[in-house]
């Protein structure tokens, strides 16, 4: 039930979103230059790897100076990137994700692979589900970057503070998972993003 969802979902918003798509493509070659969509590997269901897609918010190679993004005035953002970061536009085009199957709709946001090296034996059980494009954590901490901008080493907070919350936040939900209340989480993103 969970699967099919997904596909219908993510169809629909494809066919429904592609023209905006086209555009934030267009915007993005020629504002930003290089490449259009980011490929990045991340860590899915049973500790594979698998590349999520994103539209281009970073110039090129920024990885190499952090693999956290801090605040939003973070000099790497391209100037489209400020704005495609601040409504989650940059995280539409995971729904082509949705479609190959390696992420759901709601599910735990993937993470990367040097941070999910940090994971204790109950954190790792969030990688018994598939990652998804939302969850309840990733709406509790919309405004990571900004919490992190705010830390004296952010990335220490990020793995001591944030990781074991949005953890126990991922394994509660699928304890009680159902398909309103994944409803209710798509909607709830939507909402607080701005995009209704």
């Amino acid at each position: 039930m969970k699967r099919l969802f997904d596909v219908v979902c993510a169809l629909l918003g494809l066919i429904v979103l592609g023209p905006f798509l086209l555009l934030i493509a267009l915007a993005i070659k020629i504002v930003d230059k290089g490449p259009i969509i980011y490929k990045q590997l991340r860590v899915g269901q049973f500790n594979t790897d698998f590349h999520i897609y994103k539209f281009k918010t970073m110039q090129k190679e920024s990885e190499k100076l952090g693999l956290l993004t801090i605040g939003n005035n973070d000099l790497r953002i391209t100037k489209l990137g400020y704005y495609l970061r601040k409504y989650k536009l940059d995280e539409l085009p995971q729904l082509f994700n949705v479609l190959k199957g390696n992420m759901s709709l709601v599910g735990p946001r993937p993470e990367l692979r040097h941070y999910v090296n940090f994971y204790n034996d109950e954190q790792l059980q969030v990688l018994n589900y598939k990652p998804g494009i939302t969850s309840l954590a990733s709406i509790k901490y919309r405004n990571e970057c900004e919490i992190l901008s705010l830390q004296k080493d952010p990335e220490a907070y990020f793995i001591n503070e944030i990781i074991p919350i949005k953890a126990r936040i991922n394994l509660a939900y699928h304890k009680q998972r159902s398909f309103l209340k994944d409803i209710k989480i798509i909607l709830k993103t939507v909402f607080k993003t701005n995009l209704l």
